[in-house]
């Protein structure tokens, strides 16, 4: 009976384990929900709230004193990862201190990054006037290629133990 009681004290640890959520990539306390084309739209009300935001990379340009790095911006899914497959949620740039290397922040690489809005610049899209909200980022996570594709996998085995 002991037996049983371990194996079944075991398998339920397993089982509540299994349910636990992925933690956040970037810990977040009180954050502005608003999406960037938001921002862009009414930057004084906003102000210097903070941001979680997400999305793919579209350039880097490095300035004198500081790089920043044009997004499209996505929706973040609850482990706030950039979902591409929802729609783009806007652009926006992120303002780094000092210089980066465009190794290191690729085009097509995803991110997901806390700061501080600091305003807006208008610029161009092509052809047509835009207005980009800045972020002065705090943190800035990096996924990895292919990171749209890991989802949680279960896996069930049944093993058989010698002893002798």
């Amino acid at each position: 009976m002991n037996w049983f009681r371990r194996c079944a004290a075991i398998a339920l640890l397993a089982s509540l384990s299994a349910c636990a959520t992925r933690p956040a990539v970037v810990a977040g306390g009180p954050v502005t929900p608003a999406l960037p084309y938001e921002v862009a739209a009414e930057p004084e009300r906003y102000g210097n709230a903070e941001v979680i935001w997400g999305g793919m990379i579209l350039a880097i340009d490095n300035r004198e004193s500081t790089t920043e790095v044009t997004i499209l911006g996505y929706p973040l899914d609850a482990a706030q990862r950039p979902v591409p497959a929802a729609g783009t949620r806007g652009r926006f740039i992120i303002v780094l201190p000092g210089y980066v290397e465009r190794h290191d922040y690729p085009d097509g690489l995803f991110v997901t990054l806390t700061g501080r809005l600091a305003g807006t610049r208008a610029g161009r899209v092509g052809e047509h006037a835009y207005v980009f909200p800045l972020v002065e980022a705090a943190h800035v996570h990096r996924w990895p290629p292919g990171f749209q594709f890991d989802r949680p996998q279960w896996h069930f085995g049944v093993g058989v133990g010698v002893r002798l």
